[in-house]
């Protein structure tokens, strides 16, 4: 109890609690200057306002020692321990991603590909074990500043996302090519084992138009006028000149594109060549060039990286979903060259198309609202049939549904916003020269490059797209 007879802690004294149960906070509701106790009789009081664990002592300490300090602030008198969340599962995937790599010709010193020394590619066998659940891991619990068990956030399950020719196991815990053919990831992460359709030498008139459920090899050009359609991934060991190709997966080519402002080449993931010149590419995911990007359009859903030996980027659009990367962008005439990062063009048009389902939506709610008044109307007066009952029951349920769809909307509509307007990762490295005219594009915000530039990265900060040196 409080010293020489002063009033009672309780009516001095008031305690909070984070909403975490984490800390406990101590204010002076009334100011006593003869106000005299002990840490002890302190901790008598938190305990008796179900303070229990985590006492700071020397706070205590001090705040015995001289109130009056204290009196005008929120004092931290208890910390919990907080709980360790769980490790979420993941999916083991057993073959070698980056041995893909190794599929490719090989290249020598001087750059050019030695088209005998292309190796083979890694098939697997069906009934080949290619994919393992590892189970989450548990977390710690934790404890509250009034002694209670806070839970740990426990470690979520990871899911097979299966694809086409793969079997799982019924424990849920193993995938198996079904078939013999190459593993390859298509869009959303789904693993596939495709069989491998092999081309050896060019698609022209004599092979004729590809559409193949799998994976292609072309071992030669993809000429002028020509499709190619696959569901797994596409190697081509020559070029690809002025044709339509397609991917759900991966596209690597040995040479180049020379597309002549014709035809395109598209890829669910990711594309690998040595040079672009007057074509339409777009990737899912990274666009990967060894030489030169030339007057084309280039779109990936991640990055776009030009750093070999030449590394340039001059005319045309190149745009990226997080980064650009080029060792020169523009060149000495000025040449009219575009860099946008930042930009998901496939997520504004999903936002598009969330918000014309809302307006439906809603028009639905108001049409059910507006059908259940004039039904509970009829029940008040005892004139709500059987038939009427039912409706009332579906009617019910459906406006339930449109809730949880239109929920579901808004939390993705808020969720594409969010990232539409954070465009604080997004930047464009010019590892070597950044020429004058080049427009850059980051998020919603634009910069001209009048003046060339050595090593430099730009981003945006503060409202602006900022040029700052390249590490």
């Amino acid at each position: 109890m409080p010293d020489n007879g002063s009033m009672p802690l309780e009516e001095c004294l008031q305690v909070t609690i984070s909403e975490d149960k984490m800390q406990a906070y101590l204010v002076f509701k009334r100011v006593e200057d003869d106000l005299k106790f002990n840490s002890r009789q302190l901790e008598q009081y938190l305990s008796s306002q179900g303070i229990k664990y985590g006492l700071q002592s020397d706070t205590l300490y001090l705040i015995a020692q001289k109130p009056q300090d204290f009196f005008f602030t929120q004092n931290v008198v208890a910390v919990g321990t907080p709980p360790k969340p769980g490790v979420d599962g993941f999916v083991n995937v057993l073959y070698d991603e980056s041995s893909e790599d190794n599929k490719r010709p090989t290249e020598k010193e001087d750059g050019s590909v030695d088209y005998k020394e292309v190796k083979q590619l890694a098939n697997v066998k069906a009934g080949q074990l290619i994919a393992e659940r590892v189970p989450p891991q548990p977390g710690a619990p934790g404890k509250g500043v009034t002694g209670d068990e806070i839970p740990p956030r426990e470690g979520k399950e990871a899911h097979f996302k299966v694809g086409k020719n793969v079997v799982v196991n019924p424990e849920q815990i193993a995938m198996y090519a079904a078939i013999d053919g190459l593993v390859t990831r298509t869009d959303k992460d789904k693993l596939n084992v495709f069989p491998v359709y092999e081309v050896n030498g060019d698609v022209d008139y004599n092979i004729g138009n590809i559409d193949f459920v799998g994976t292609v090899v072309i071992r030669g050009n993809i000429l002028t006028g020509f499709r190619v359609k696959a569901s797994g991934d596409i190697r081509v060991t020559g070029g690809i000149e002025g044709a339509e190709v397609e991917s759900d997966g991966s596209i690597e080519i040995s040479g180049g594109i020379i597309g002549s402002n014709k035809g395109y080449v598209k890829s669910g993931r990711n594309i690998r060549c040595s040079f672009i010149q007057e074509g339409n590419v777009i990737a899912g995911e990274d666009v990967l060039v060894s030489q030169s990007i030339m007057h084309s359009n280039v779109r990936a859903g991640k990055t776009v990286k030009c750093i070999g030996a030449k590394g340039l980027i001059v005319g045309g659009t190149v745009q990226a979903g997080d980064r650009v990367t080029a060792r020169m962008i523009g060149n000495s005439m000025s040449t009219a060259t575009v860099i946008e990062v930042g930009v998901r063009p496939e997520l504004r048009q999903e936002l598009g198309e969330l918000r014309t389902t809302m307006r439906q939506l809603a028009d639905n709610m108001d049409k059910s609202e507006k059908a259940l008044v004039m039904l509970d109307q009829m029940a008040s007066i005892g004139q709500l049939s059987p038939d009427k009952l039912a409706l009332r029951i579906k009617v019910t349920a459906t406006k339930r549904q449109t809730l949880e769809e239109l929920a579901a909307a808004k939390e993705r509509v808020l969720e594409i916003e969010k990232t539409l307007e954070d465009a604080t990762t997004a930047r464009v490295d010019a590892v070597h020269t950044l020429w004058g005219g080049t427009k850059i594009v980051i998020g919603r915000y634009t910069r001209f490059v009048k003046d060339g530039s050595q090593r430099v990265s730009l981003r945006f900060s503060d409202g602006d797209i900022v040029m700052v040196p390249f590490n």
